[in-house]
């Protein structure tokens, strides 16, 4: 079992682009949910796919169990989504020993933009770039799951904080 560790930001302007490592297409859908616990398929880049289980409700670890899928099934699989299927692209940038993931929505939440930094540790005190906002950590609000499963929020998509 993995541990996920991780914290999460609004981000308040487009400078980390000049330093991006890498970029995935990303569509994630969410096959179960409970307030503890969630089962997720996400396609990369329209030919991998993977299936991920959450639990925990801790504001910054979680365990994850994730098991590579055939594309096909996932394909067949986010048809039966709860809720919205999201669509995002996510690219990484490297500061100072952390590697920093920036999801750039599109679709239902296009215009939101939040980066997450993955720690091996709780006690981790990655360096915030300068472009990082808001931390938005522990705020459901801004998960993946709540943004696929509750009813759109017009703020969230222009949360954008400076």
């Amino acid at each position: 079992m993995a541990k996920e560790i991780e914290r999460k930001f609004l981000v308040r302007n487009d400078s980390w682009r000049q330093n991006v490592t890498s970029q995935t297409s990303l569509r994630q859908a969410y096959l179960s949910v409970d307030t503890d616990r969630s089962v997720r398929v996400r396609t990369s880049n329209n030919h991998s796919a993977k299936l991920t289980i959450k639990f925990g409700s801790g504001t910054i670890t979680r365990d994850e169990f994730e098991y590579p899928i055939p594309h096909e099934d996932a394909l067949e699989m986010i048809e039966f989504a709860q809720g919205n299927v999201i669509e995002k692209t996510r690219y990484t940038v490297d500061y100072h020993g952390f590697t920093w993931e920036i999801d750039v929505f599109e679709g239902a939440y296009r215009g939101l933009v939040i980066a997450e930094v993955e720690m091996q540790s709780e006690t981790d005190q990655p360096r915030q770039p300068e472009w990082i906002g808001r931390e938005v950590t522990g705020d459901r609000r801004y998960s993946n799951q709540a943004l696929a499963t509750e009813r759109l929020v017009p703020e969230r998509v222009h949360a954008i904080s400076h």
